[in-house]
């Protein structure tokens, strides 16, 4: 065999073996050396294994729809139950909410057991009293709404402040309420009225099913929820499991301290309400107390807003009232500020008022005031977390 030959052979054989090297990830041997790096092709040295979008396209394209698919069901699904789902963790938190008071009672020398059975027996007792008192009271103060709102307007347009009021405006004032007037005696107004007191009656039903639902399952989760959590906790891996739930109870402590601060709030501002408004004349002030209490429960927002609410309420009856309604609820917002709330929430976590607002807004948007009261203790629970995970772990690096 020619000479020419036999080299251009070796030269071959070589190129191949430092290809294979390459693709490998192996050195190439001392013998191979002098070729260089330019004997080896870049395409060798760079190739892959080949996805299965080239080699088998048609199984990757029926994979990806079916998962597709699955995620479109799942969304589905998650939607349809969106009020079971929502009246579950309206339970679960309300039940974190009444873990403190299940404590505080252990704390005055009650046994465990006892203590559940007293804060069953209280929420059955609240239950009985709404259905029994409070709605009916309700219904009756809506009639009382229903009757003197018209008398009401006719009056306020006679007094001397309207009419001066009205003069100042040019008669906008006065152009507002003919039209209110003028509504109300239409009768098409009370037919879409009639179809949407039909849907408000719906709606009513769906509440008092879903509030007797969530008031079963808190009583279910206030009386199993030490062995909820150990069952939760035995799902963490043993050598983390002591710390996990260490941060679990913390966090679930601090939501229930902040959940049961603010219902206390809510509670004594909304009987301040009623009180205020009732001596300033106002007819129906226990259902504006009712509204109050849940307003309320969203910090910061929900007293400047049922300020601005009874302040226009009490404006119905007279000038003085209003003002008067509108003084009192401002001197109550500092004593909310600087006396009520730094006793009732210093054991829970801290909130930043930005947080709030944002939580609210977003929890709002989502669901609703439910979804506005939920997204407070979720950021409460978040920011504890922040603080006693993530900037530790920081500061150590």
């Amino acid at each position: 065999m020619p000479r020419g030959s036999l080299v251009h052979r070796a030269h071959n054989e070589q190129g191949r073996a430092a290809a294979r090297n390459a693709v490998e990830g192996k050195a190439p041997s001392a013998h191979s050396a002098h070729l260089g790096a330019g004997s080896v092709p870049r395409s060798l040295r760079q190739r892959e294994k080949p996805s299965m979008f080239h080699t088998r396209p048609l199984v990757w394209g029926f994979t990806v729809t079916i998962g597709v698919l699955i995620a479109l069901v799942l969304a589905l699904t998650l939607y349809n139950l969106g009020s079971v789902l929502i009246s579950v963790f309206a339970a679960l938190f309300i039940s974190l909410g009444l873990d403190p008071l299940i404590r505080w009672f252990q704390k005055l020398g009650m046994p465990r057991a006892w203590a559940l059975v007293t804060v069953i027996a209280l929420i059955v007792a609240m239950l009985a009293t709404i259905l029994l008192i409070i709605i009916p009271l309700i219904i009756e103060q809506v009639q009382q709404i229903v009757t003197t709102v018209p008398q009401q307007v006719a009056a306020l347009e006679k007094s001397g402040w309207f009419t001066q009021l009205d003069e100042n405006t040019g008669g906008l004032v006065g152009t507002v309420v003919d039209w209110v007037q003028k509504t109300i005696a239409d009768p098409k107004f009370w037919a879409t009225v009639g179809g949407g007191a039909l849907q408000v009656g719906f709606a009513v039903t769906n509440a008092l099913s879903s509030g007797f639902f969530v008031a079963i399952l808190t009583i279910w989760f206030v009386a199993t929820l030490d062995t909820m959590k150990t069952a939760a906790y035995s799902l963490v891996a043993a050598s983390k499991r002591e710390v996990f739930s260490g941060y679990a109870n913390r966090i679930m402590d601090s939501v229930g301290r902040y959940l049961s601060g603010m219902v206390i709030l809510a509670f004594i501002n909304s009987v301040f309400s009623v009180i205020l408004l009732s001596l300033v004349g106002v007819h129906y002030a226990f259902i504006i107390g009712v509204a109050v209490f849940f307003i309320t429960l969203i910090p910061l927002v929900g007293t400047v807003i049922t300020t601005a609410f009874m302040t226009v309420i009490a404006l119905f009856v007279s000038p003085t009232a209003a003002l008067i309604t509108l003084l009192s609820m401002l001197v109550y917002m500092q004593v909310e500020a600087y006396i009520l709330t730094p006793r009732v929430m210093s054991k829970a976590v801290q909130v930043p008022g930005s947080i709030v607002l944002i939580s609210a807004l977003a929890g709002g948007t989502l669901a609703g005031l439910g979804g506005a009261l939920v997204a407070i203790p979720v950021s409460a629970g978040i920011i504890l977390l922040i603080r006693e995970v993530l900037i530790p772990a920081k500061q150590r690096q």
